[in-house]
């Protein structure tokens, strides 16, 4: 597929490249308006895109719990209404004779976590879960005052020791030590819940070789369907190519002897010399510019990162130049000098891009 011609007077050379497809649009016609169902669909597509694109480019990319700050509105509401459900629980489960009516809904939950964190090849352990936690048995045992609850949570944890990462071996033994049934479930919900994290990143990784080998043909078909939803999709990108044939058009190491700015045949760019120009362009964005390229948004904040270290370096090679050539002869031959003006200028310098 040749790089389509950005600039008429311009032209590309006609190495292979991947394109895409920008969907035929007749001149005159007023924009199509996007349905809300269209837009949410886009918006799943990009998220999906920002997932996988990040497990492809970050080896240590992680799943985390989400959990809000304690002193915000929403953990200060979440922290509510769980005090008051589990104070509920407890208050239930101290009544004589106890009332399981929550603690068979928590039993269920914690049955129907364990299975989904079950391999195809589980299949005894999955046996053994269903028949150890079958509902319809428990729900006789607690109407005639039968349910062994420390019985059940133990099975339950002794579930969790096998399937649990060797990082949560310190939370099921602080599970083996409560003896409250309120607390123990609530604990037992709070571990799973990690569980849960630690089976996706461990699914994560086990399938990143696959999509690195697949990451290009992904991300290319995921562009070409937004490009068809929403053809201006990519104007910022267009946008930002077109300066950069312009930018290595005139660069001078595209002029030969002779040649000049106003040369009267145009300069053969080849793809490649067009994407360097202009990434190069990224390293000296202006970060208060809204029309960053679509194709490399996701990458934003790692090519942020690198421009200010490149900002960092070439203040301080300014710096070791002015010093070296006012007084580089009485000074820069002294031992640990050039280490130690380097030490202070990224010191001083430290923190500067947020200023």
């Amino acid at each position: 597929m040749k790089m389509p011609n950005l600039n008429n007077e311009l032209p590309v050379s006609d190495d292979e490249v991947p394109g895409l497809r920008v969907p035929h649009s007749p001149r005159g016609t007023p924009p199509r308006q996007t349905s809300l169902a269209e837009v949410m669909e886009t918006a799943r597509s990009v998220s999906n895109l920002s997932i996988a694109h990040e497990i492809v480019v970050n080896r240590d990319f992680r799943f985390k719990q989400n959990s809000p700050t304690p002193d915000s509105l929403e953990g200060r509401v979440k922290e509510i209404v769980h005090r008051a459900f589990w104070d509920s629980l407890e208050a239930q489960l101290a009544h004589s004779p106890p009332d399981y009516s929550h603690a068979i809904k928590l039993l269920q939950e914690i049955k129907e976590t364990l299975l989904s964190l079950l391999l195809p090849a589980h299949s005894r352990l999955r046996s053994r879960i269903e028949e150890a936690l079958d509902m319809d048995l428990i729900r006789q045992q607690t109407e005639h005052g039968a349910l062994d609850l420390p019985r059940v949570a133990g099975f339950v944890i002794g579930t969790m020791a096998t399937l649990c990462a060797p990082v949560r071996d310190d939370e099921i033994r602080g599970l083996r030590e409560l003896r409250d049934p309120a607390p123990l479930l609530r604990e037992i919900l709070r571990v799973l819940g990690l569980m849960k994290v630690d089976m996706v990143n461990f699914t994560v990784q086990s399938l990143r070789p696959h999509l690195l080998q697949q990451s290009v043909q992904y991300e290319r078909a995921k562009f070409q369907e937004i490009l068809d939803k929403q053809p201006d999709a990519l104007d910022h990108t267009t946008a930002w190519l077109n300066r950069a044939v312009q930018e290595a058009a005139t660069a001078p190491s595209n002029k030969g002897p002779g040649k000049t700015s106003t040369s009267p045949s145009p300069a053969i760019l080849s793809p490649s010399a067009v994407l360097d120009q202009a990434y190069l362009s990224l390293l000296r964005w202006d970060p208060d510019c809204q029309l960053y390229p679509e194709t490399v948004q996701m990458d934003r904040s790692r090519l942020d990162e690198l421009k200010r270290c490149v900002d960092v370096l070439t203040l301080m090679a300014s710096v070791l130049l002015v010093t070296s050539n006012q007084c580089g002869g009485n000074v820069f031959p002294l031992p640990g000098f050039v280490g130690k003006l380097k030490q202070v200028i990224a010191a001083l310098l430290e923190g500067s891009h947020h200023r």
